[in-house]
């Protein structure tokens, strides 16, 4: 009986260690590289390259060249550096996936997160740092040439639906069949809004101008209270869940896999 009992916990009482609480190193490790990604990102994208809240769309090309020519040190500064750590969101994408591996839902949903956030990523992220940093690298360009740099940088940062959608819809999935309680069933239903979000700013690339243009209160704004709420939720369900780990159960599932 204590034999069977040390399998399932990881632990073996005979070799007279102590399992070590708080997860393998390597998951602390990828939990605090996912926190610093996401703050550096905020920094680059809000303070420095100035994509969030995010510019007018109802400018003429004039405005457009002018607000480039504002920005351009901090466009950048700040777009160069996130280009620097842009793997940081495969490490991000690479410890839920770790986490959703450990639910009784199975391995599939896991990957298919993972290539669903990894393929959204280039028109979401990438994207837009190329298209603002093209358009401050030579800002003599014709106005109207900086005017589609600024439209396709963000139309795609903001209006790249179906990877993002298909992301969380399979994370939901993963949470509410899941039997070991890696996650609560209450984090499913937050994911589930983040679907909702990503249907409505559709509206986004059909309108200029007010709540429903890219820069507005419903496609934007309610989106961004809802993406915040489920990054800090998930930051601390992934910290909880992996202290309820011993420094074994990382050896124990690769076993049992």
């Amino acid at each position: 009986m204590t034999s069977a009992t040390s399998t399932l916990t990881g632990s073996d009482p005979a070799d007279g260690e102590r399992p070590e609480r708080g997860g393998s190193r390597d998951v602390r490790l990828v939990y605090w590289l996912f926190a610093a990604f996401y703050t550096a990102m905020s920094v680059g994208v809000c303070l420095l390259g100035r994509a969030t809240p995010p510019p007018r769309p109802d400018v003429t090309d004039l405005q457009v060249a002018l607000w480039f020519d504002k920005h351009q040190l901090g466009i950048q500064v700040g777009f160069v550096f996130l280009l620097v750590i842009a793997g940081g969101a495969a490490v991000s994408n690479g410890i839920i996936g770790y986490f959703m591996k450990r639910m009784s839902s199975g391995k599939v949903l896991a990957y298919a997160y993972i290539a669903a956030m990894g393929v959204g990523a280039i028109p979401g992220f990438h994207l837009l740092l190329i298209c603002w940093l093209t358009a401050t690298f030579r800002p003599d360009r014709d106005e109207r040439v900086l005017h589609l740099l600024y439209d396709l940088g963000m139309l795609s940062y903001n209006g790249s639906l179906g990877c993002f959608t298909a992301a969380y819809a399979v994370l939901a999935i993963a949470i509410l069949y899941d039997r070991n309680r890696v996650f609560p069933k209450w984090f499913a239903y937050i994911s589930i809004w983040q679907i909702v979000t990503e249907v409505v700013a559709t509206q986004m690339w059909l309108f200029h101008s007010g709540a429903l243009a890219w820069n507005g209160m419903i496609t934007f704004y309610i989106a961004v209270v809802i993406f915040g709420l489920w990054v800090v939720c998930l930051l601390h369900l992934m910290r909880r869940a992996a202290g309820a780990e011993t420094s074994r159960t990382p050896a124990l599932y690769a076993r049992e896999a």
